[in-house]
């Protein structure tokens, strides 16, 4: 089998005899030679199936156009979903049409077709747009679903929601490892797909979750199951937050430091009590995404003109204004950083300091042991700083 398909895809200048050689080196079935040469960038996924599946009689379809009746999602197994990457795609002639990037995959064939209880004919379709109908219709953490739903059904936990946050069994399930997978799933999803704020929302129907992206928010497909377990999302969510999962009838602000695909994420955690269950907002601050250049944040050069000229003279005040999410810090370390200089001391105080740059001396507050903004702006001015930026000014003194 392995020569089968090396010699098929060499056949059809899909690989050459060298890429060849270096793809069946550690293959030990047909499958094996075409992952490793998906792995190594050899050639495009979508060519190989047509390619195999033309010479072992199974055709190709895309996903991007086909009819997908969701319908036979009710009885097809979801281990099969999650974990042999095969979708039902359609009934045809009697027979139910399931895609999967694996052709020789036949135990799972064969398995399908048990349970559905009719023949199931293979059709080859690439695994990023399996993966893409997954997560379309079955949404973020549906795999972990599974788990928690059959760990909780063999800890006969049945009043999950009813629980107070500090029994013992929620803080069980909070610890659970797949709830604490599910979590990380969703946090990664949204950092992948640079999302600025994560919604989680308990509503009457159940847990919602929303992205921002771009501006805009986005629903994310759930699986139904997972409104079962919002209580101890979100009480996991405050664990990594440190704050009082017991608390639940004031509002709390926290905050989650990462390290996401090696690279470090901040993330501000607000809580508020809803009459259906609390909800949860996460502002996400990815360091690594972010670029502070005045130039380019979309004034006109009329503006940025005039701009650049106020932030250079050494006397005066520039006020910030604007809702949640509209720029304003990064606007205004974007004029930190094109001011900055070995002539100037730069001050600031922040709550929280959402970047950490280079040169600038930053201060967080903290209102607790009263390091208010006044209390530092009143320090801050006796460490001789040619420019002082106040993060805040919602009292008085600031």
């Amino acid at each position: 089998m392995i020569m089968q398909i090396g010699e098929l895809l060499l056949e059809n200048g899909l690989l050459n005899e060298t890429q060849l050689e270096q793809s069946t080196a550690l293959a030990s079935n047909g499958s094996g030679v075409l992952t490793n040469a998906l792995n190594m960038g050899f050639l495009e996924e979508e060519a190989a199936l047509k390619a195999i599946g033309s010479n072992i009689g199974v055709d190709f379809i895309d996903l991007r156009e086909a009819d997908v009746d969701l319908t036979l999602l009710e009885a097809f197994p979801n281990r099969l979903i999650h974990r042999e990457q095969l979708f039902p795609v359609e009934r045809q002639n009697g027979h139910v049409l399931v895609a999967t990037s694996d052709p020789f995959d036949y135990n799972a064939i064969d398995e399908a077709s048990s349970a559905m209880q009719t023949p199931v004919v293979p059709v080859l379709a690439t695994t990023a747009e399996i993966d893409r109908l997954i997560k379309q219709h079955l949404g973020v953490g549906s795999e972990t679903i599974d788990s928690l739903i059959q760990q909780r059904s063999d800890a006969e936990i049945e009043l999950l929601e009813d629980l107070d946050f500090g029994s013992d069994e929620l803080s069980d399930m909070v610890q659970e490892a797949s709830v604490v997978r599910l979590v990380n799933e969703i946090l990664v999803e949204a950092i992948d797909s640079r999302s600025s704020d994560v919604h989680i929302e308990s509503q009457q129907d159940g847990l919602v979750i929303r992205y921002r992206i771009d501006g805009m928010l986005h629903p994310q497909p759930v699986p139904p199951e997972i409104s079962q377990f919002q209580a101890a999302i979100i009480s996991r969510l405050k664990i990594m937050a440190r704050l009082n999962i017991a608390e639940k009838r004031l509002p709390q602000d926290g905050r989650i430091k990462l390290k996401v695909h090696g690279r470090e994420v901040d993330i501000r955690v607000s809580v508020i009590p809803m009459i259906h269950g609390e909800g949860l907002v996460m502002r996400i601050l990815d360091k690594s995404s972010m670029v502070f250049d005045l130039e380019h944040l979309g004034m006109s050069k009329e503006i940025y003109a005039k701009y650049s000229e106020l932030i250079k003279i050494p006397h005066g005040i520039i006020l910030v204004c604007g809702p949640t999410g509209s720029g304003k810090t990064t606007t205004l370390y974007s004029s930190l950083l094109q001011i900055r200089s070995h002539a100037n001391k730069i001050i600031t105080t922040e709550d929280p300091v959402e970047y950490q740059l280079d040169g600038i001396n930053q201060i967080q507050v903290h209102s607790k042991i009263g390091l208010t903004f006044g209390a530092s702006l009143r320090s801050i001015l006796r460490h001789d700083p040619d420019i002082v930026l106040v993060g805040e000014i919602r009292d008085l003194e600031t």
